[in-house]
């Protein structure tokens, strides 16, 4: 795409204002201030409500307005009168524009063919917050903000180590939305590292507004449903996968970190899985894998035993289902149907809505609802349970997309039982599994540590071992140095 605005910088501050003015008019917001520092002309530019006008008044306009005639030369006011301790020099407007776009403030000096650049970002933001998504039973209660340097230092503040790496860089042709790359120079898997960069390199897109835009454009499959890149809220997660010798990107005026190579194994593990004890830890785990498997084949599993295989039900509760489907005019499958349909519809009002309302609605959705379509024959009793036991066990995983390609494969499955039963179900699981198998992250096997099983993965996989017992870092990342401890 053609830039918009030029290079050169005139020595002439007249100049460069109309020309300033000229490419940022009827922009109410942009604030130009002209005057005199000493026999020399300087103008600053910002934008109002994103620059410190308190730093900029009393740490540059007052030094500069009293002390500029000690000077020899306009430059020599960056040495010997200026105490901001953040300031660079550009020699182009497009560098200065984009600078200033972002919060700091473009100062230009009579007989200068530069502009300073002075950082005075101070736009408001939302403070440090306990993540709502990524609750922990123990376990810090920081969350990420919009602001990407408030991350960055959330991640630094875990990671007191000269070899954390800190690379920016901006994606967007018109938003030039902050990027940051935060990876560990003597633990990252340098091929993940260079292909991580082809990708972000590639996207030539006018905004990046969250990083959920650039997650879609570096996943291996984008035909899949499930995640290849693992996003979190939580400061301590993103450590914890540094140290592992992964990789993580920040993006500005988002609070969800990306995190890559992502497993299947990373996505639906918890923060509680290593801040509590093994024994716990390796129960809960178990318990999440068990219930994740349950909300996948419970309804089809319904589905094919009552309407192909009812011989494989006991006599009593063969006879009690039939009793509690006595009236209800649709098969097994339509029923099974209305009930998820209606509870994916149930589920997004309840996100989309106010939280006192999205409560509201979630108890009548649920509990009136339900009801009247069991009065009203719509539906069986137990189609109610097997439904709710579904809702439950689907979000174990702290993971909303991890609950979401579930819920997809779910109604393929669904389906699938509904042709042919249990050979349905089967043959679709072994689908997924073939699927699951085939997909990666960044080259990593999706389904790893199980597809390329070794001692050392096992003992953080469905059981958490002791953390005495970590002897080395994870051997499917490739990380360069495989211990971790000693």
């Amino acid at each position: 795409m053609k830039e918009w605005v030029k290079k050169e910088i005139s020595k002439e501050v007249d100049n460069n204002i109309s020309y300033l003015k000229e490419i940022l008019k009827d922009n109410s917001d942009i604030v130009f201030r002209e005057f005199y520092m000493g026999k020399w002309k300087a103008a600053f530019v910002y934008i109002d409500g994103m620059g410190d006008k308190l730093l900029l008044d009393q740490f540059v306009m007052i030094p500069l307005m009293k002390n500029a005639d000690e000077l020899k030369d306009a430059e020599e006011m960056k040495d010997k009168i200026l105490t901001i301790s953040d300031l660079r020099e550009v020699e182009d407007f497009s560098k200065g524009v984009d600078a200033m776009l972002s919060g700091d403030t473009l100062m230009m000096l009579e007989g200068i063919n530069k502009a300073y650049v002075i950082a005075t970002r101070f736009w408001p933001a939302r403070g440090v917050s306990e993540p709502s998504g990524e609750t922990v039973v123990r376990g810090s209660r920081e969350g990420f903000t919009e602001t990407i340097r408030f991350n960055t230092a959330l991640v630094r503040r875990r990671i007191r180590d000269t070899r954390l790496k800190v690379v920016p860089s901006s994606l967007g042709v018109r938003s030039k939305t902050d990027v940051v790359v935060m990876y560990m120079s003597d633990l990252v898997n340098n091929q993940v590292l260079e292909e991580l960069n082809k990708r972000l390199q590639k996207i030539n897109i006018d905004a990046v507004l969250d990083s959920g835009y650039i997650q879609q454009f570096i996943e291996d499959d984008i035909y899949s449903p499930f995640p290849q890149v693992q996003s979190t809220e939580r400061p301590d997660v993103v450590a914890a996968a540094i140290y592992e010798g992964r990789t993580a990107i920040l993006v500005d005026n988002s609070p969800f970190v990306l995190i890559v190579p992502a497993t299947l194994n990373n996505i639906i593990q918890s923060p509680d899985d290593y801040n509590q004890r093994w024994m716990h830890a390796s129960f809960v785990r178990i318990t999440r894998v068990f219930a994740l498997f349950i909300s996948l084949i419970l309804p089809c599993l319904y589905i094919a035993v009552t309407s192909f295989h009812t011989g494989i039900i006991p006599t009593k509760l063969a006879y009690s289902i039939a009793a509690s489907r006595e009236g209800v005019p649709f098969p097994a499958f339509v029923e099974v149907l209305i009930m998820e349909v209606s509870m994916a519809l149930l589920l997004e009002a309840i996100v989309r809505l106010p939280r006192p309302i999205g409560a509201t609605i979630g108890i009548v959705g649920g509990l009136i609802v339900g009801q009247a379509a069991v009065t009203a024959g719509i539906v069986s009793p137990i189609m109610i349970i097997i439904v709710a036991s579904t809702a439950i066990t689907e979000f174990v995983a702290s993971s909303y997309e991890i609950t979401s390609a579930i819920r997809m494969v779910r109604f393929g499955l669904i389906i699938a039982a509904s042709i042919i039963g249990l050979y349905g179900i089967v043959l679709g699981i072994i689908l997924l599994t073939c699927h699951l198998i085939k997909l990666k992250s960044f080259g990593i096997p999706y389904l790893a540590p199980a597809v390329n099983p070794n001692l050392e993965d096992q003992k953080d996989y469905l059981i958490r071992m002791p953390l005495k017992f970590f002897k080395k870092r994870p051997i499917y990342m490739n990380s360069r140095d495989k211990i971790r401890q000693k």
